[in-house]
């Protein structure tokens, strides 16, 4: 047996263990970081071919383990852009390099631009929302993303379309009574407009409604956008027209267009009672953006006043097939490596991905006993190896020490 050896035994160990104690430091300082994956030294033996009757001592090698595929419990916060994954997958980051890269680190606040940053400064990505057709899944490769922005619709306006009338028409009135009532409906530009609807008898258990428009500041009256018969039946019933639909004629009011409006009126009755009547046009005036909301599956809504949620973006999310084999970076980052596979974009709840939790963090899955007690071992073991070294260093004096 080499006494070099024995002494670069002991060194090989010491540097082993200072490289667990490395990765040990590492853990506890990042024990506190939403979405960290702690890492752990792993060792293995170094033998080196012997001689007859000689050994030549080897020593140790160590690797780093990333435990990223090993899930954290959550903390729920108050935040609603406080974002965490329940199962696999990663979100999307876009870094100050213009560079995409994976994360599980969830911790996004609103800037003032409306972008969504995390702690280490990394924008979140998605896809914008399409209710006809889900994202393009893309293997290996960030094509279709863009910046999820929160204040991408500053201001909003839904357009009527349809509505409904429900109205009892007195059967006791005579030939020719009218009533007028009237509802608000939305042009293309969130002005309101309002509409009015006038009842006529015009015989037994018949009626017409008109549908006109009368301009507030010009007084200028658009009485044809719809006149329609309706017929009852004996017992009070509406008979025609079939099934029930009136529709209004479009109209252009100051450069802006009233569309065409279908109402349904499939409710109404002619009974031996007074007049009465509701109903509603949908739509909505123009409203600005007020909060916004988060689904399970990635969907973020943007809140109007108007109380209306209208989806802008889908959080993007993206996986490996070997997620321990992602290369760490600063900022609690990964990017591909060799051995971890080719990246696969996706989203929430699609397939082998987790659903988005709104208002928590993933905590670090470092174990603070568990790494302590690592370190005691550490330190024990460089205590151990260094008297190793120490005692080779002794020897190789006393031999030495023979010439004198």
């Amino acid at each position: 047996m080499s006494l070099y050896g024995t002494m670069r035994t002991g060194v090989s160990g010491m540097n082993a263990q200072a490289n667990r104690l490395s990765t040990v430091g590492d853990n506890i300082a990042n024990a506190s970081t939403a979405g960290y994956k702690k890492a752990s030294t792993q060792f293995s033996s170094l033998v080196l071919p012997s001689g007859q009757g000689s050994y030549n001592s080897g020593g140790v090698n160590t690797a780093v383990r990333y435990s990223i595929s090993d899930q954290g419990t959550f903390s729920y916060t108050t935040s609603d852009t406080d974002l965490a994954i329940s199962g696999r997958g990663f979100f999307i980051v876009n870094g100050s390099d213009g560079v995409n890269y994976l994360t599980r680190a969830g911790s996004f606040q609103q800037l003032s631009d409306g972008s969504l940053v995390n702690s280490a400064g990394f924008k979140l990505m998605g896809y914008p929302y399409s209710s006809t057709a889900d994202p393009t899944i893309v293997i290996n490769g960030f094509e279709g993303l863009s910046e999820i922005n929160l204040k991408s619709g500053a201001m909003s306006t839904t357009p009527s379309s349809a509505g409904y009338i429900t109205a009892n028409l007195p059967a006791n009135e005579v030939v020719g009574y009218t009533k007028p009532t009237s509802l608000i409906a939305y042009d293309s530009q969130g002005n309101s407009r309002k509409l009015d609807f006038t009842y006529e008898k015009t015989a037994d258990n018949t009626w017409t409604v008109s549908a006109s428009y009368t301009d507030p500041v010009s007084g200028t009256s658009q009485s044809a956008l719809a006149t329609t018969t309706l017929v009852f039946d004996a017992a009070g019933k509406l008979t025609t027209p079939a099934g029930g639909l009136v529709t209004t004629s479009a109209l252009t009011i100051a450069g802006a267009e009233l569309n065409a409006i279908e109402i349904d009126i499939a409710g109404m009755t002619q009974l031996g009672s007074p007049f009465s009547s509701t109903g509603d046009i949908n739509g909505s005036g123009a409203s600005a953006v007020i909060g916004y909301e988060i689904s399970s599956d990635g969907i973020v809504a943007l809140k109007y006043e108007s109380g209306d949620l209208v989806p802008k973006f889908r959080i993007s999310m993206a996986d490996v097939q070997s997620p321990d084999k992602l290369k760490p970076l600063a900022g609690n980052v990964y990017t591909q490596s060799n051995d971890s596979g080719v990246i696969v974009m996706g989203y929430a709840g699609n397939g082998s991905y987790g659903t988005i939790l709104s208002g928590a963090l993933e905590d670090s899955n470092v174990d603070i006993a568990e790494e302590l007690t690592s370190m005691i071992e550490s330190q024990r073991n460089y205590t151990a190896n260094s008297k190793v070294f120490q005692t080779g260093s002794e020897l190789m004096e006393v031999l030495v020490n023979l010439k004198r």
